[in-house]
């Protein structure tokens, strides 16, 4: 990542925490509730979507303190979606910490995740500098990003009672269940900034693209970082019997002695380390991460495109950063 764009996402950080915090009220009670409902705010992260956000609505001649609280609604939405993720996979890390269902169990869990996901809404609504109507298609916009994201959960989940999912069917739940809250964030940041309906298409389709990219990505990273880097358990989405484009594409071209190798320990949740290694040894033979990677590039470049015709600006050469941040993720 170079330095403007550090800068400048330790800075975006700074505010979204500051406005993030301010939705919390002193000691609340119960405060074990309130307290596991802030544990992955706190873990830190690296705010993208709140980014997308402020960003989009510079790149429209806005201003990015007139969306801070709707950039942070989105990083409500994300981080609930987390904390339920973390309960339907098992994980028991993210971000570097115990997640927060293996802390303080699962029914307390869910109901922190529900809390988030209100705090969105209430952050949206406190909103000051917007009109109605434009908080109303904000609203519009949140809610159905967060429909579909419900819908990629249960497509994610679906897909690992099955063995015959499509390169397609990924691409439709990927963006789904990640792609499109980056595509809400953009929008959102535009609509306030003022944009037109085309720029408000054109920076959503950006963050469309970039957000199936960086999932791409996050898929190979899931298969070829260590526990400390990726931040979470290490070949999980093999035990778990995730269908990545990685997986996907290896057990289309593996023959069939191969593919029933892979098969035997892929969704097998007791499957040792050096079980996993050797898979992941198998699928690169087979050049899967190769595959996977170009697919991201191609994506990447789609992304740039959907900027040309913004004037140039320093929102724009950090956007265009964020996407060369996002493909250099594969190393």
């Amino acid at each position: 990542m170079n330095r403007a764009l550090l800068h400048e996402l330790e800075l975006v950080s700074k505010e979204v925490n500051s406005t993030l915090n301010s939705m919390f009220g002193i000691e609340q009670e119960p405060q074990i509730f309130y307290k596991a409902s802030k544990h992955l705010i706190d873990a830190g992260g690296k705010r993208l979507r709140p980014f997308l956000t402020l960003k989009a609505c510079e790149i429209v001649g806005g201003k990015s303190d007139e969306v801070l609280q709707i950039a942070a609604s989105i990083e409500f939405i994300h981080t609930f979606t987390l904390v339920h993720d973390d309960i339907m996979d098992s994980d028991y890390i993210r971000r570097g910490v115990p997640t927060v269902h293996v802390l303080w169990g699962i029914p307390l869990a869910i109901i922190a995740g529900d809390l988030l996901f209100a705090k969105a809404y209430e952050t949206i609504l406190r909103t000051k500098q917007s009109s109605s109507s434009q908080l109303l298609k904000v609203l519009s916009t949140v809610n159905n990003a967060t429909l579909n994201i419900c819908e990629g959960q249960a497509l994610d989940l679906l897909f690992e009672k099955r063995r015959d999912v499509t390169e397609k069917e990924y691409l439709e739940m990927i963006y789904k269940k990640t792609a499109v809250l980056l595509e809400a964030a953009a929008k959102v940041g535009a609509l306030i900034g003022g944009g037109t309906s085309d720029q408000i298409k054109k920076i959503g389709d950006f963050a469309h693209y970039s957000g199936l990219a960086f999932q791409i990505i996050d898929d190979v990273l899931g298969l070829k970082s260590c526990e400390e880097t990726l931040g979470k358990p290490f070949g999980s989405d093999i035990r778990e019997g995730k269908n990545t484009i990685v997986l996907i594409h290896a057990l289309a071209k593996a023959d069939i002695k191969v593919r029933e190798q892979i098969l035997s320990i892929m969704g097998n949740r007791k499957a040792k380390s050096d079980q996993i290694s050797k898979v992941i040894q198998m699928i690169d033979l087979l050049g899967s991460f190769d595959y996977a990677i170009k697919k991201a590039e191609i994506l990447i470049e789609k992304a740039k495109k959907e900027l040309v015709l913004f004037p140039p600006s320093q929102s724009k050469d950090m956007l265009i950063d964020l996407c060369n941040y996002i493909i250099s993720r594969k190393y």
